[in-house]
Order: C-alpha cells, then sequence, then structure tokens
C-alpha cells in the first residue's frame, strides 16, 4: 500500500472534523443564538448536528484506519516516532470525547428538543459546546504535533 492515498483520506478527515467543530463553534452556533429564539435555534442545532455527526463518524472511522495503515507501511508499531505516539493518544481521548457526546448528550438533547424541553436541550447544548470545545483544541494541538513534531 502507497504511503500517499492514506495520509492523503487521513489529513482530509482531521480537516474536516477539527475545521467542522471549529465552523460549529464559532461560526454556526454564535449566528443562531443572534438570531434564532431558543425553540427554533435548539431545533436548527439539533439538525445540525445530525448532520455533522454523520460525517464525523466517517471521519473518525477513517482516521483511525488509515493511521494505522500508514504505521504498517512506515515500520510497525514499534518503529513509531514519539509524534505518531502522540497523536494516536490525543486521538483516543478525542474519540472518547466524540463517542460520549454522540451515544449519550447528543441522543438526550435529540429527545428533549422533541419534547419541547427547552431548558433541558439548551443545557444539554451547552455541554456539546463545552465537549466540543475541548476537542477543538485537542484537534489543533494533534495539529501542532504533526507539523511541529516533524522537526525534532
Amino acid at each position: 500500500m502507497s504511503y500517499v492515498i492514506p495520509l492523503f483520506i487521513h489529513l482530509l478527515c482531521a480537516a474536516f472534523w477539527v475545521g467542522g467543530m471549529a465552523t460549529m463553534h464559532f461560526a454556526v452556533r454564535p449566528a443562531a443564538v443572534a438570531t434564532l429564539e431558543p425553540p427554533l435555534r435548539l431545533r436548527m442545532m439539533a439538525a445540525t448536528l445530525r448532520r455533522f455527526f454523520v460525517g464525523v463518524d466517517a471521519s473518525v472511522t477513517l482516521l483511525f484506519l488509515s493511521g494505522v495503515g500508514m504505521i504498517m507501511v512506515t515500520g510497525g508499531f514499534r518503529a513509531m516516532h514519539w509524534r505518531i505516539e502522540a497523536m494516536m493518544s490525543i486521538a483516543i481521548v478525542m474519540a472518547a470525547i466524540y463517542v460520549y457526546i454522540r451515544a449519550s448528550v447528543f441522543r438526550a438533547l435529540r429527545r428533549a428538543v422533541e419534547e419541547s424541553a427547552w431548558p433541558k436541550a439548551a443545557s444539554l447544548l451547552n455541554t456539546v459546546r463545552q465537549l466540543v470545545g475541548m476537542n477543538l483544541v485537542l484537534g489543533v494541538v494533534v495539529f501542532g504535533v504533526a507539523t511541529i513534531g516533524r522537526a525534532g
């Protein structure tokens, strides 16, 4: 297997996930808060997240598959550079946070929106915002390790 194809897939998926989190965190949510009343805003954000998470599901899966593929092509796990170990460790934490958002918090958010339980939905959406903010910081750290770590 060539290293270039998995690297392209890996970078594309990382850019989608981290870029999507940045877009949601710094553009979509603030615009929704500024322009929509809570019931409409919460419905819109739940629908937007549902669509975004479909892409994140695929991206996270392909990130791990392409990452392991590149490790195998370049000598296996014993030959890994420290930055690859760091990226994998952070990616595992990011994936765990995402799975928690997807399987627990977002599921409860959708249920609260369906039941028109607006204060509960708002609280859950705030939890999603905080966890996405954490994952966004971790994603930027991974990009830093991937690029700056090449020098060391």
